[in-house]
């Protein structure tokens, strides 16, 4: 009876060992709604990690500015108060200057040549850079390439731009960016449907998949494909966090990451064709071919200002610039 008693008690206490793996809770932030770039990644990573760790993590996803605006998030993350964020690449200006080299405008051609630069050396040396402010860089997911809307005038030329309020990220370069283009920029955080619709301000200026989700056809007359910024996430963690960690639950849960966003820009890509037509479906005047080297020259002398003065920051975005030429 003793020995049937004693099975029981270990198996009893084996059990609570496994509930207790089970409730390691991964807290990941994004700042946007079900069905945005964000999310699609952190719940392809949370299916991943889920599925991998047999159960001893689950990944619970803070959504929909649920827990704060995305600089919110990121103090949450260097504090351990969440554990990991999908953050778009300008709020981080404030917290790691070297992130502004990737928001630099016109730096790459197409999604194949981020890929290329983000997911090598040079995407690497931004990544490690972030463990001076206390975040884990794991990979970049993509938000995609931005692109203008407003709904006063169509826009073919930067000089028709002058005047425009347009809301940017709470980022000094993309503000430097549209002060340079002529608008009137206006820091403001997520989301911005009731404020477009008021008219507080103008425009904004977002990649396709923004434009779809969050209904800005219904309030935003026209769109300029200026593809001025080609705008990745940053998936990272906590570096108080991912220290306790066990080193194959690092490389597991850094897997799974990459995997999730990977999969995400395949996702973006593939829908961007089907978006545009969706747009200009529901009413919106695109200007498909604008005069580009308009706003070339407008922002040429951004590489130069002070946003990018410090040795490590100047000398990153130098080699970026050299390898996409």
């Amino acid at each position: 009876m003793k020995r049937i008693t004693c099975f029981f008690c270990i198996a009893f206490l084996f059990g609570v060992s496994q509930m207790a793996m089970a409730a390691q809770t991964i807290k990941l932030g994004v700042v946007t709604k079900p069905g945005s770039a964000q999310n699609i990644v952190a719940e392809k990573f949370k299916e991943l990690v889920e599925q991998r760790s047999s159960g001893a993590y689950e990944v619970k996803i803070y959504h929909s500015k649920s827990i704060g605006n995305e600089t919110e998030i990121l103090q949450q993350i260097q504090m351990n108060t969440i554990q990991m964020g999908v953050i778009t690449g300008g709020p981080f200006d404030t917290f790691d200057p070297i992130v502004r080299v990737i928001n630099y405008p016109f730096l790459f051609k197409d999604g194949a040549q981020a890929d290329a630069i983000l997911d090598g050396p040079l995407g690497k040396e931004i990544l490690d850079d972030l463990a001076t402010v206390g975040f884990k860089g794991l990979c970049f997911s993509e938000n995609g390439f931005r692109n203008l809307t407003n709904n006063k005038h169509a826009v073919k030329t930067a000089d028709e731009i002058k005047g425009l309020k347009i809301r940017v990220m709470a980022s000094p370069l993309h503000k430097a960016i549209w002060q340079s283009l002529g608008a009137n920029p206006t820091p403001m955080p997520w989301p911005i449907y009731t404020e477009l619709e008021q008219g507080v301000i103008d425009g904004q200026e977002n990649p396709l998949w923004v434009m779809e989700v969050y209904k800005f056809f219904e309030i935003q007359k026209y769109m300029t494909l200026t593809r001025h910024v080609y705008s990745p996430h940053i998936d990272v963690a906590s570096m108080i966090w991912w220290k306790t960690l066990k080193p194959a639950d690092q490389e597991m849960i850094g897997k799974a990451i990459y995997e999730a966003a990977l999969f995400q820009r395949k996702d973006n890509r593939d829908k961007d064709g089907a978006r545009l037509a969706l747009l200009k479906e529901k009413g919106m005047t695109v200007e498909e071919q604008p005069d580009l080297a308009t706003f070339r020259a407008k922002v040429a002398d951004l590489k130069d200002m002070d946003l990018f003065k410090e040795p490590k920051v100047h000398a990153l975005l130098l080699k970026i610039m050299e390898a996409t030429k």
